[in-house]
Formats: structure tokens, sequence, C-alpha cells
């Protein structure tokens, strides 16, 4: 490939998260994420049409993860398309797209524990039906280690990334390391502050492959995500700013990893903390966030810790 493919942000606001989707303008489009019900009409339509493009044209739906903010609009993209392009998800996370219940039970079997909100399946249910746009079958299923053609000689190559979630993959733009990694590189957090992933020792080692074995020229998150200091990456890192996201969120991984073992070690410690019951990871780790606000990324991340020190005793 002599000519490299143009990538453009598309971005649709949701409450405290501002949630970006990218256009692949190959032969045959791409969209990488399609955020909520309402993106595809309200952020995608307008933001192509400026571009010089229609949603019509979009043949490929990559799907980075399964959660409601990036796969939220996949059944109502898919309609604009006029049911012709391909939506693709890896096989683990398959789960989330064909049914609104599967974040729902997500919820349940972890930080409802936590949050002890008594209204909070109520209200997580209440999300899932107003932002998933439709429960579908996707029309591709991948496992990672694909090659996706996007016609004219542009190929995307799939590579299953896991830790944010079990089914995160990365989609790569071959020959211009063009990476699109959704949620999975998650450097110091987005809004809440802090880092969300379910599998840690997962979450480590896909960090490791992306920054070792991918090595991406121009790296797209699903969200501007903060560094040590607060302040926002952009969406759109270039090669030293993907390296340097990569190394931190390593960095600040192998923190969180050496409080919460030494202090789950003793086994859980109830307080009237917030925060409870990390509330002793939250203090060594400077963490002063509101970690009830959903998608409530601190407890899904300790609940992972938890599971990983009780499996080992």
């Amino acid at each position: 490939m002599t000519q490299e493919v143009k990538v453009h942000p598309l971005v649709s606001p949701w409450g405290r998260f501002g949630l970006y989707s990218f256009f692949i303008d190959a032969p045959e489009p791409a969209i990488v994420d399609t955020g909520i019900a309402s993106s595809p009409v309200e952020g995608m339509v307008p933001a192509l049409e400026k571009l010089g493009h229609s949603i019509e044209e979009v043949r490929w739906i990559l799907l980075t993860h399964g959660h409601i903010d990036h796969l939220g609009g996949a059944h109502a993209l898919w309609e604009l398309t006029g049911r012709r392009a391909q939506v693709v998800i890896h096989e683990a996370d398959a789960p989330l797209l064909r049914s609104r219940r599967a974040h729902v039970d997500q919820y349940v079997d972890v930080r409802q524990q936590y949050l002890n909100d008594p209204n909070g399946v109520e209200e997580q249910m209440k999300v899932a039906n107003h932002v998933i746009s439709g429960e579908m079958e996707p029309t591709m299923l991948v496992k990672g280690g694909e090659a996706l053609s996007l016609g004219g000689g542009v190929s995307v190559s799939v590579h299953h990334i896991p830790g944010h979630t079990a089914g995160s993959v990365a989609y790569v733009v071959d020959g211009q390391q063009s990476v699109f990694v959704g949620d999975a590189v998650q450097i110091h957090g987005a809004a809440n502050g802090f880092p969300g992933y379910e599998d840690p020792t997962a979450y480590r080692s896909s960090l490791q492959y992306l920054r070792d074995e991918v090595r991406p020229e121009h790296l797209y998150l699903g969200h501007p995500y903060r560094g040590a200091d607060g302040v926002p990456y952009g969406v759109e890192l270039d090669r030293e700013a993907a390296r340097t996201a990569l190394q931190g969120s390593l960095d600040l991984e192998a923190r969180i990893d050496d409080a919460a073992k030494r202090y789950l070690r003793d086994g859980l410690q109830e307080t009237d903390s917030v925060y409870s019951p990390f509330a002793k990871v939250a203090e060594e780790l400077g963490y002063t966030g509101d970690p009830t606000l959903e998608p409530s990324p601190f407890f899904t991340t300790l609940d992972g810790y938890r599971r990983q020190v009780e499996t080992a005793r």
C-alpha cells in the first residue's frame, strides 16, 4: 500500500464522556465503534457529509469491545447502511451485542456488590434500553488473527487484547500501523480518574503486546484518557505519544497491583468509606475521585484484583 488511508475522528457527546468513533476512508469505508443509540444520526451523518461521504457508503462496523458507549449505536448504524455493513465483534463480547440484559448482568456480577444502590438494577436496565439502539446478531465474529479486506489493497488485522473486557480487540490498518484500541489503553482513566479493566493480568499483557509487538505509529483511543497530571490526552496519538501512553498505563497498573495485593492478602476490609472495601488502596494511590459514578471503574478494577488474590489462596 503506497498511499496512507485517512482516518477521521467522529465525536458524540454523552454525559461526562466524549465518545469517539473513527471513520477509515478506505474503498470499503469502515467505522470503528458506534457510540450510543443517538450517535449515528446526530453525530456520524453530519460529520460524514462534511467529509464528502454518506453513511450509506459504510461497509464495515468494527467494534473494539462490548460496552454500551461503543456498541450502543451499532444497530442504528447498520440500519442506516441499508443493513449492508459487516458488524464485527470478538466472540467473547458478542453477548453484549445480542442482549441488553447482558449489560445488567455484568453490573450485578461485579459493581452492585460495592455500590449498594437499591435502584441500581432498574437504572442499569433503563440506561441499556435508552442507549443501545437494538439487539442484534453480529455478522462476523472474530477471535484475533483475522485480516479484513477493505478493498483497494487496504487490509485491517485483528488483534485480541483482553483486559478491559474479555473480548477487547485492536484493529490495525496494515502497512501504516494505525491502531484502534477502544478502551484498552486506559492511562489514568477518563472522567472518573481511575483506569477500568476487568482482568488485571490480561490488561498488563495486552499493553505489553501493543508496546512491544504492534508498536503503533498512530494510536486511536475511545476517550481522551488522562495522564498523571489529570490533563486529557488527545484521542489521536503519534508514535511517541502512543509509547508514552502505553508505558504510563503499565506503570500505573503496576502500582495498583502492588497496593491491591498487599491490602487484599488478609481479606476485604469493610469500612464506612465510599471506597470500601478498598479504602486503603485508594488512600495509598492518592485516588480521591467519586467511585460511585457509573461505570465506576474503581470497583470494576479492584474487583479484578480481589478475584485474583482469592483464586491464588
